[in-house]
């Protein structure tokens, strides 16, 4: 079914998120927690959000975080196999609610800590014995104005409360919150650290379900180009655990993609596979006939990509994806909406629209859980850097096989910005954070649509089209959301 306009009025122009509402609808949804957000397209995401493929954006610290609420993070195409592989089977290892700990020694440093600390958004250096058993906890106040060679054993936090592993995620809470401590090393039966846990943290395992393959473990995804021998890329990551396939590349309704799709079904893989990108309902139908589970929409709406500015390519995301989910939805498949939002409306407008997740990039990689370091500005605000997939960084990542001369070649044509400053939110600098605020915007939207499921809300929304006036009066004042 397709969405439907206000008062029947379908527009005869291509849209933007920016350019249409939604209206409320009578409901019977009570709560926005009575809302499910879990997807049905193979993929066993319980929240409708997926990582992008960008080098940038998604490691191994991303895919665990975004799994254990319930998304699911693509490692990009430019990594190499065994890292991939050294990447999905770390994160099928991690705990299903308490997070990976940073840890350090006694003798460690000050500075030693202080560059650990942005890995995680927990904000602790736990201090571990030898045998890995808790002595003590560091964080960044305890560090703040302390020469950067001072051993953590002068400045570390000794009076612990650690909690037991498997502890349910209700009574950590209640543990952390009479001991008036945030955060708390997990440990197993002999003492030895396995993990650490927050009050948010714990609060978060009771809101969220993790996004699991049929052993229990975390999901996470993996992507393959088009060049060069696909099928064995694609067998390597399906060997190494990946639960999805990304056949990926910016223009997906060529030849090269069908080739390439059609080696990697003849694999005969048994998790989904995603391809694109397109923007047409004719290229959902001829990568749906090469095996294509899901389709990969959106051509130029990302952050990074200068794509449309330097070809004058590409559609307006929220008329792609509407288009390309009716004309999935017919053929009994689905679509990724990929790039082009940038506040919890977008997402909710793309899940009306049609699509079955939402691909989410650098508004992920201004985040704690992003790879790469944190940089400190003459302002000291917080950042990371971020750059598109067809950046001259990236091209030259992909190419690191070539020779000088090929990749030279190959340089003078990137698309994307080659970097740019992504600042961490102050208020919401984790991904998790993030999640929360996507999450909490969605489940209001699905209520007042009075939709009790993602597919009710495709059915039920009710979309209109706005002036940029319109859309400017829906800004509060002084915040951008």
């Amino acid at each position: 079914m397709n969405v439907k306009f206000l008062n029947g009025l379908e527009p005869r122009y291509d849209l933007t998120y920016s350019d249409v509402f939604m209206v409320p609808s009578r409901s019977s949804v009570g709560s926005r927690l009575e809302v499910d957000l879990s997807t049905s397209d193979g993929t066993g995401t319980t929240i409708p959000l997926v990582v992008a493929n960008m080098t940038a954006v998604a490691g191994r610290r991303m895919a665990e975080t975004v799994a254990r609420r319930g998304g699911v993070a693509i490692i990009p195409q430019d990594i190499p196999i065994d890292v991939v592989a050294d990447v999905v089977e770390w994160v099928k290892k991690r705990d299903l609610v308490h997070d990976t700990p940073l840890t350090l020694t006694p003798h460690d440093t000050v500075g030693e800590a202080l560059r650990l600390l942005p890995k995680r958004a927990h904000g602790a250096v736990v201090v571990v014995d030898w045998e890995n058993r808790p002595v003590g906890v560091v964080t960044e106040a305890d560090c703040a104005g302390v020469d950067l060679f001072t051993q953590l054993s002068q400045v570390m936090s000794s009076e612990l409360l650690t909690l037991p592993a498997g502890l349910d995620p209700r009574t950590a809470f209640d543990r952390l919150h009479e001991g008036r401590h945030r955060l708390a090393p997990i440990v197993d039966a002999g003492g030895r650290l396995v993990g650490i846990l927050t009050r948010t943290g714990a609060l978060r395992a009771t809101l969220y379900q993790p996004a699991l393959d049929a052993a229990g473990r975390l999901r996470v995804g993996a992507a393959v180009g088009v060049n060069g021998d696909v099928a064995a890329k694609a067998k390597g990551l399906l060997d190494a655990g990946a639960d999805c396939l990304v056949v990926d590349t910016a223009h997906g309704h060529q030849e090269k993609m069908i080739a390439a799709l059609r080696a990697v079904k003849a694999l005969d893989p048994a998790v989904p596979v995603a391809a694109g990108n397109v923007v047409t309902a004719a290229g959902v139908r001829d990568l749906v006939d090469a095996g294509a589970d899901i389709l990969k929409v959106g051509v130029g709406p990302g952050a990074m990509c200068t794509t449309r500015m330097m070809t004058g390519v590409g559609r307006p995301q929220f008329s792609a994806v509407l288009e390309c989910a009716t004309e999935a939805r017919r053929l009994g498949r689905h679509v990724w909406a990929d790039g082009g939002v940038r506040h919890p409306r977008d997402v909710a407008l793309a899940l009306a629209a049609g699509a079955s997740n939402v691909m989410i990039g650098s508004w992920f990689a201004g985040t704690y859980e992003s790879p790469g370091d944190a940089h400190t500005d003459a302002n000291g605000r917080t950042y990371k850097e971020n750059y598109g997939m067809a950046s001259a960084r990236a091209v030259r990542l992909r190419t690191s096989d070539d020779t000088p001369f090929e990749r030279a070649r190959k340089a003078l044509f990137e698309e994307g910005i080659s970097t740019s400053r992504m600042y961490l939110d102050p208020v919401r600098p984790s991904v998790e954070d993030q999640i929360d605020a996507i999450v909490a915007g969605l489940r209001s939207a699905c209520t007042y649509a009075g939709a009790a499921t993602l597919e009710e809300f495709h059915e039920r929304a009710v979309v209109g089209v706005q002036s940029s006036s319109g859309y400017a009066e829906g800004m509060p004042l002084h915040q951008s959301w």
